[in-house]
């Protein structure tokens, strides 16, 4: 990104995503595989992570959030992820917002692509970039999408900490197509106790035309009933004036082997 100094924090995002690039493309070796009838969900946390859904396989993400300014009743929404192994490193992300009720009226919101392009480093890091784009289904009248079409492209590194906690670090230009794009930087933590998790996240956006500064609080609690099954529950806590207080609920369920 031509122009942006590479010590103020947009410049050095921007480094994070080409040096992520870098590694994706060049030849690395890969992490061992995880079983592929396993869920592992990219919810609840803003951040995802590097891994991908088995080839063949496919995998629905969808939760329910409520969330406002000083409390969780000026919007309701219920969100949604099928994610499609392509290839070994490749996933297809079909996303978006199936419902979304604002103080102004209700309806589908915005839906979109993603693709994931993977590259594991070693058995316990991996990389990845995620180009996206939203396409404007939601009526913006009513405040249910960005009336137009919007890209992102995050850089997403993976990797465990003394084989106590996981982490996910994300970082890249949203709201790409609306003028002056935003950055959003995020920091994911989460560890397993068994059948259960936590996780916890700081993230930030900042300014651009498509939004307004803003970041939040995440801690979530995660129950893995089945290995095909994952529920998860938390909140945020919004920072900044344009930071929104949220209550979420939400299950990944792998849906098996489409294609072969």
């Amino acid at each position: 990104m031509a122009g942006i100094p590479a010590t103020s924090p947009r410049g050095q995002i921007c480094s994070v995503t080409r040096l992520v690039a870098i590694a994706v493309l060049t030849g690395l070796p890969r992490l061992a595989a995880q079983s592929p009838h396993a869920a592992n969900p990219e919810r609840p946390t803003v951040a995802t992570h590097a891994y991908t859904v088995a080839p063949g396989y496919a995998e629905l993400e969808q939760g329910v959030r409520a969330q406002g300014f000083g409390n969780v009743r000026d919007q309701t929404i219920w969100e949604f992820n099928l994610k499609v192994g392509v290839a070994r490193p490749v996933q297809l992300g079909l996303f978006g917002t199936g419902y979304n009720r604002t103080g102004q009226g209700n309806g589908v919101g915005d839906v979109g692509v993603a693709l994931k392009l993977r590259r594991d480093l070693s058995s316990t890091h991996a990389v990845a970039l995620v180009p996206a784009v939203t396409l404007p289904t939601g009526d913006q009248s009513l405040g249910l999408g960005a009336g137009r079409v919007l890209g992102s492209l995050i850089a997403v590194w993976s990797f465990e900490l003394g084989g106590l906690l996981h982490a996910d670090l994300n970082a890249g230009p949203v709201g790409v197509g609306a003028g002056r794009p935003q950055t959003l930087g995020t920091v994911s933590l989460g560890r397993a106790l068994g059948r259960w998790g936590v996780a916890a996240e700081a993230y930030g956006y900042t300014s651009g035309s498509a939004g307004a500064a803003q970041g939040g609080l995440l801690g979530a609690v995660t129950v893995r009933p089945a290995e095909w099954l994952v529920v998860d529950g938390g909140g945020v806590v919004g920072l900044g004036a344009s930071g929104r207080d949220q209550l979420f609920l939400g299950v990944t369920t792998n849906l098996g082997r489409i294609f072969k």
